[in-house]
């Protein structure tokens, strides 16, 4: 198991479009990979509600827990996508 603690950075937080981005990064993963954000409260990344349930928002710091094959770098990548700037379009 691995786990380590970021903080989010997008000027929005985590809304649907990087939420998306971080979710679909692990679809094939075979482990089981968890966010606790505020007091405490758990989401799967198996699904984008789940993690916006969460209502994360910039300067909230999460902690990514994986569990499986690959756990070290999986966690790696899903802290930088939590910690990244998100630069989408002006809408």
């Amino acid at each position: 198991m691995a786990s380590s603690k970021v903080r989010v950075r997008n000027p929005k937080g985590i809304h649907v479009r990087p939420a998306g981005l971080i979710v679909s990064s692990i679809k094939d993963y075979e482990g089981k990979v968890e966010v606790v954000g505020r007091e405490g409260k758990r989401a799967s990344l198996q699904s984008v509600l789940s993690l916006l349930s969460l209502g994360l928002a910039e300067g909230d710091e999460v902690t990514v827990e994986v569990d499986g094959p690959d756990a070290e770098k999986v966690c790696e990548e899903l802290s930088e996508l939590f910690a990244r700037h998100f630069d989408f379009p002006q809408q």
